[in-house]
């Protein structure tokens, strides 16, 4: 299943949330399945979905409603596992917005800890937020973003209790934090040597334990997308370049590894088309 928004253009009121699921190598038709309707008279946009399957098989879908990122709030709907129809729209608790752009990560224990972050025309910064898979238990955990304007972290699951957390800036360079205590403390944000361009990107842990990472590797545009491995998280180097051409948008990529290993990665295509593709990783 993928997930996205789409309509006249980004902010706009009608702005929704749209899925389409893949079986048998076909796509079926987008779906909107919320919409920012508040009464007869007004709507908002939404923002931002992200998908995580719960352990029994039910499907959450996050995402946000509101004029702008300096306003909206979150909510959820759940898809029953066999069930065709969404439940009605949620929201948050007050102060909470789930997964701002990228995937929660899964604890042994069931938990989730959702990477998120939050935005004014003077200040960004990141921050996790926790909970259960009802969604409840709601939990903020602070995140020293010291002098750094950072958005949409992404997690990574490293040996014993180690996670690490990398994420968007407005500084041309993708900054990292990190937790050795499986997401309850952070380390203050540090630069790391990987370019950004101010655009949102996306990781994953693989199985066998390398790290993917999916990011526009330029200072200045979204015309490059590249797909990046590490083995620790460290020092990375580019495995394959989605997309290379003199002028476009390519951007917002979302990647997760499917049971049987293969690498699944979507990305907005010049603002009107969802491109998707699979890797398989040789290691």
């Amino acid at each position: 299943m993928a997930a996205w928004f789409g309509g006249t253009y980004e902010s706009h009121p009608d702005v929704g949330i749209y899925v389409s699921t893949r079986q048998q190598d076909k796509w079926s038709d987008p779906l909107l399945v919320a919409d920012g309707i508040q009464n007869d008279t007004l709507r908002y946009p939404c923002w931002n979905p992200v998908l995580i399957q719960r352990d029994n098989g039910d499907i959450l879908l996050f995402y946000k409603v509101g004029p702008n990122p300096r306003e909206w709030w979150g909510c959820y709907k759940v898809l029953a596992a066999g069930e065709k129809y969404w439940s009605a729209s949620q929201r948050l608790p007050d102060s909470f917005l789930g997964p701002i752009k990228n995937k929660s990560f899964r604890l042994e224990d069931g938990t989730l800890l959702h990477p998120t972050s939050w935005e004014t025309s003077e200040k960004w910064a990141i921050y996790l937020e926790t909970s259960n898979q009802e969604p409840a238990d709601w939990n903020r955990i602070e995140i020293d973003n010291r002098h750094f304007n950072a958005i949409q972290p992404t997690i990574l699951k490293h040996e014993k209790n180690t996670l690490q957390m990398l994420c968007r800036s407005r500084e041309k360079r993708i900054v990292e934090t990190w937790s050795y205590d499986l997401g309850k403390s952070w380390s203050p944000l540090a630069e790391t040597a990987l370019v950004n361009n101010n655009s949102g990107i996306d990781a994953v842990t693989l199985t066998n334990g390398l790290h993917l990472l999916v990011c526009n590797p330029i200072e200045e545009g979204r015309n490059k997308l590249s797909l990046l491995v590490s083995a620790d998280g460290k020092a990375w180097r580019e495995l394959l370049v989605l997309e290379d051409q003199p002028e476009g948008e390519f951007s917002y990529p979302a990647i997760i590894e499917g049971e049987d290993g293969t690498v699944h990665i979507t990305y907005t295509y010049n603002r009107v088309k969802i491109k998707y593709l699979t890797v398989s990783i040789h290691s």
